[in-house]
């Protein structure tokens, strides 16, 4: 795709929009837990990818590792949006785009898959953004060690050691929490 983008840039560039539109989406929507401000950072990020690549070299173009690229310029946007937004008020969304049950399961269950999805996007909130971050990418987007590790810029060991913590940290508040609906229940009956 790389030659494609250094040859014909406005004919290739919907093959990149297609490709990779997802996983940028996806790391936006993850680590700011706002559709409309993940619909603007993955807007952004193509929008400064096509300027950029506009700029480039065909050499440097050929040169570049696509997703590692785009996440990054995804991650620092979102960078950017959270210091913005420390000076301006806090909008909270009433609904998560994208986070739609599985029809094909019953009510029940497609009640507790969405307060599964919610629980879990609220723990990750809380973890720290680099271990957020390499966790997101790593099992939402997919991306491999040497590629979350170029993203952030820190070596590959690192990265492994922030998506094991953020796991364990997890599967430490998913405990405690179901304890505490355990609780809570035994309390009420």
């Amino acid at each position: 795709m790389v030659d494609r983008l250094a040859g014909d840039l406005d004919a290739a560039f919907a093959q990149l929009l297609a490709v990779h539109g997802a996983a940028v989406y996806t790391t936006a929507l993850r680590v700011s837990r706002q559709p409309a401000d993940a619909e603007d950072v993955a807007a952004e990020t193509f929008a400064r990818a096509y300027a950029a690549l506009r700029g480039y070299p065909p050499e440097r173009t050929r040169a570049l590792r696509l997703r590692p690229w785009l996440i990054t310029i995804t991650l620092n946007l979102w960078r950017n949006q959270v210091r913005a937004a420390s000076r301006r008020p806090t909008v909270v969304a009433l609904a998560h785009a994208g986070e739609r049950p599985d029809p094909a399961s019953g009510p029940e269950q497609q009640a507790l898959d969405l307060d599964g999805r919610a629980q879990l996007a609220d723990l990750l909130v809380d973890l720290p953004e680099q271990q957020r971050v390499a966790v997101v990418l790593r099992h939402v987007v997919g991306m491999s060690h040497a590629e979350i590790s170029t993203v952030l810029g820190c070596p590959e060991g690192t990265v492994k050691s922030h998506v094991s913590r953020a796991l364990a940290a997890l599967r430490t508040r998913l405990a405690s929490a179901a304890k505490e609906g355990r609780h809570s229940e035994e309390v009420r009956t």
